[in-house]
């Protein structure tokens, strides 16, 4: 039988328990002690322009993961996709962009291109977010930027304003809006605090020019977007360097330039045409055991590639069995090339066709050779 009068018992060593009483303070009344409540009044105008900001572009934000990964549980009971991200609103067609690692599990069983590959959730005017089938567009594992469409009416679809990377200081306001952890539309605010940083892409291949910021990103803001004091695209936010896994205040930003570069490529043609050399590159691990510690060692070169055409020598094996080390391009027009990394990072300024000249250590010497560029698969 429950007892009529609650009590509170000591542990067994305290043999005096006692009646429970009530608490408070019967001398005062509630209105005593309710303090006065001033009103909130105008934002200060920063502040507005920020709340402003948000309100407006938080429409070209929206939520994506990945339909291949099952939903988990966050530490706040809120259920979250394993593969959840960001992504923005790129134009009037419904095309939406994200990046790679936001849907990597579904793109690695290489679907077709207008598969569905995620759920596009995409905010309405009356705030509620409305669900849409995210079909395959096109996608750069290279650069960590994949693209989508959504079939969307016209007043759902509201695209953001790309502004200009290049143009970004050390020290000027920035705001990112995505959906960390699960938790739609969240806005970071903070400012740029580096610029022209190498983020270091899925497969090895260096993303110069990243924006890096304090504004806090976590996982979930990935494929976001990174705006400045005007609302404008400057990057679309893609890491963070991390020991426990969440925001430290260093993150990155792909820059708008590149975005600009890839993106339409993708919608096009599905893929990025990419300029190089069709020759097969030493690893940096095998070129530093070949005691390369300067350049770009060639390994292959086809013999129908406008490489071999240039005079481009490989990697061979003498009659002894000893490595005769091909050509190392040291330098693209007078740009250093350090590795493996900095050549494919030097490609990103020229297109198919392009002639460049080589200075490449071949042996002892160092030599120079004009090579025209052409289409390079990474």
């Amino acid at each position: 039988m429950i007892p009529s009068t609650p009590t509170i018992s000591f542990l067994p060593n305290n043999p005096f328990p006692f009646q429970a009483q009530a608490l408070g303070d019967p001398s005062v009344t509630i209105e005593e002690v309710t303090p006065p409540v001033f009103p909130s009044g105008s934002l200060f105008p920063v502040e507005e322009r920020i709340v402003q900001l948000f309100e407006k572009n938080t429409y070209s934000v929206v939520n994506i993961f990945d339909v291949t990964l099952r939903p988990q549980l966050n530490a706040g009971g809120v259920e979250i996709p394993e593969g959840n991200g960001s992504g923005v609103v790129w134009d009037g067609q419904g095309h939406i962009v994200t990046n790679y690692h936001v849907i990597g599990n579904a793109l690695s069983k290489n679907p077709s291109p207008g598969q569905v590959v995620a759920r596009v959730n995409i905010l309405a005017s009356e705030g509620v977010q409305k669900n849409f089938e995210g079909k395959l567009i096109g996608a750069d594992r290279a650069k960590d930027l994949a693209v989508l469409k959504v079939e969307a009416s016209e007043d759902l679809i509201r695209p953001i304003k790309v502004g200009q990377s290049s143009s970004l200081r050390v020290g000027q306001q920035c705001l990112a809006i995505g959906n960390p952890f699960g938790f739609d539309h969240t806005l970071t605010v903070g400012v740029i605090s580096g610029l022209n940083r190498d983020i270091f892409s899925q497969t090895g291949v260096t993303i110069g020019g990243g924006v890096q910021t304090d504004a806090a990103i976590n996982p979930g803001n990935s494929g976001g977007p990174l705006m400045d004091s005007k609302g404008n695209l400057i990057g679309i936010n893609t890491a963070i360097f991390t020991q426990t896994g969440t925001s430290a205040g260093v993150g990155f930003a792909i820059p708008s330039s590149t975005v600009l570069k890839i993106v339409p490529q993708l919608i096009q043609f599905g893929k990025v045409v990419r300029a190089g050399l069709n020759v097969e590159i030493a690893p940096d691990l095998v070129a530093n055991q070949l005691n390369v510690r300067n350049g770009a060692l060639i390994l292959l070169v086809p013999g129908n590639s406008l490489a071999a055409k240039a005079g481009l020598l490989p990697t061979t094996r003498g009659f002894a069995g000893n490595i005769m080390l091909g050509d190392i391009i040291v330098a693209v027009d007078n740009k250093s090339v350090k590795s493996k990394a900095e050549l494919y990072k030097v490609w990103d300024d020229y297109n198919v066709g392009d002639k460049v000249v080589l200075k490449i250590l071949r042996g002892s010497e160092y030599v120079e050779l004009p090579v025209v560029l052409e289409e390079k698969s990474l």
